[in-house]
């Protein structure tokens, strides 16, 4: 064993490569969350001096927030418990506001499951969903959406990258379209924060999904993007928070803490982008040099810099991810919100990848604690990891053989008896 390997697959260093799933939360966002839990806790919106800190700070993660997209007014931000909150509300909220005039809501067939299931509650409520297939490599077409608007038409929602496959969408050629039909554009961005930049403006952005543990802050706060002028309805009652599209007391720990972490992506996007699509084509290069028969998911190019997601003949996706981690190294079989179910991906079924070698699917994140030398040692055990694992495989090659000559000759066993 190389010192490498020795050292790598010693208990004492673990290689995450799943930070589509989670994030560590960085150390100077829990720094600027700190003072929160005890010693500013007043709420926002109280008028006495307790209040008054919280408020402050409320205002200025939302700025931050805001910078990150470049939202014209910070007022544009509406904090939510997460990213899932996020685009109900949005949603949901214009597709009830909307109703009066038209049903019918345009959305892609390989969207997070989150926003599937509440396209799945719009068909239950009268609503009329159209899903777009998207091309193999995960890329959806403007044209077919522009095809599909009828003028029933309220509600385009479309994410900005898909979080499994990794792929780009023409978000700005989308919004132009839905910008001159006069129709609301909602974009699920959680996949795409921080890792490139976006601009709600340039783009024709009406809603947009934001997700605070994505960017290396706390889970359960996220926010949604609502420009100016947008119709929307609440769909949560209560005290008129965050006007009044998601009432409740704010979770001002959170929330700083997600202002930090937008304030540090967007300052360090510039040198980070770079450094984690240098590590993913390296990452790429080596798995598909190393590996017969194993092949990228998704766009060849037109992908997230931290995104690479493999399938690979005669294997199991589950088997491999088990087989990784006792090597020390946390990856993903397929979405870390629909593995629990074992089921393939509905993106890489959407993108006609045929159903066993979906099963075989991972999907490596990389990210801010990632090195060259992680990504060398992958290159290095993952070959015998497959060839492990197709070895004990009944489709195999050598196996998928080997039955087809037990039954020839059972077959000519069979018709000498006969004789």
């Amino acid at each position: 064993m190389s010192p490498m390997s020795s050292q790598m697959s010693g208990a004492k260093k673990r290689i995450y490569m799943d930070h589509s799933a989670a994030c560590p939360i960085d150390e100077k966002v829990l720094q600027a969350m700190t003072p929160f839990f005890v010693d500013s806790f007043g709420n926002p919106s109280s008028l006495h001096m307790a209040g008054r800190a919280p408020r402050k700070a409320l205002e200025e993660a939302r700025q931050k927030v805001a910078n990150l997209i470049n939202a014209k007014r910070k007022e544009e931000i509406i904090f939510t418990s997460g990213a899932t909150e996020a685009s109900n509300i949005g949603i949901k909220g214009v597709a009830l506001r909307m109703k009066g005039e038209g049903n019918h809501v345009i959305t892609s067939a390989i969207e997070h499951i989150s926003i599937l299931n509440i396209m799945k509650y719009l068909e239950k409520n009268g609503f009329e969903v159209t899903y777009i297939p998207p091309t193999t490599d995960g890329f959806v077409d403007p044209a077919k959406i522009e095809q599909a608007i009828r003028k029933e038409t309220v509600l385009v929602s479309i994410m900005y990258a898909n979080n499994e496959i990794g792929t780009l969408q023409p978000i700005d050629e989308i919004g132009k379209v839905l910008e001159q039909k006069d129709i609301y554009f909602h974009v699920d961005a959680v996949a795409a924060e921080g890792k490139i930049p976006i601009d709600v403006q340039a783009s024709k952005i009406d809603l947009l999904t934001l997700s605070s543990n994505d960017l290396y802050g706390p889970k359960g706060a996220g926010a949604l993007y609502v420009k100016d002028g947008t119709r929307i309805e609440a769909v949560v009652q209560g005290g008129g928070q965050e006007r009044g599209l998601r009432s409740g007391s704010e979770n001002m720990p959170a929330i700083v803490g997600f202002g930090a972490a937008a304030e540090l992506a967007k300052n360090e996007m510039a040198s980070e982008a770079p450094r984690l699509t240098a590590l993913r084509d390296k990452l790429i290069k080596g798995i598909l040099g190393g590996i017969e028969e194993s092949y990228l998911n998704g766009h060849p190019t037109k992908r997230l810099p931290h995104n690479a997601n493999f399938r690979f003949r005669y294997v199991e996706g589950e088997s491999m991810l088990l087989n990784l981690d006792m090597q020390g190294i946390s990856v993903a079989s397929s979405s870390p919100c629909t593995s629990k179910n074992l089921l393939p991906s509905h993106v890489l079924l959407a993108c006609e990848v045929p159903t066993e070698e979906a099963q075989s699917a991972v999907q490596f994140t990389l990210g801010r604690s990632n090195t060259s030398e992680e990504v060398d040692f992958v290159v290095q055990i993952l070959p015998n990891i497959i060839k492990k694992l197709r070895a004990m495989s009944p489709f195999s090659p050598k196996n998928i053989e080997e039955m087809r000559s037990t039954a020839g000759h059972r077959e000519k066993g069979h018709h000498h008896g006969l004789e």
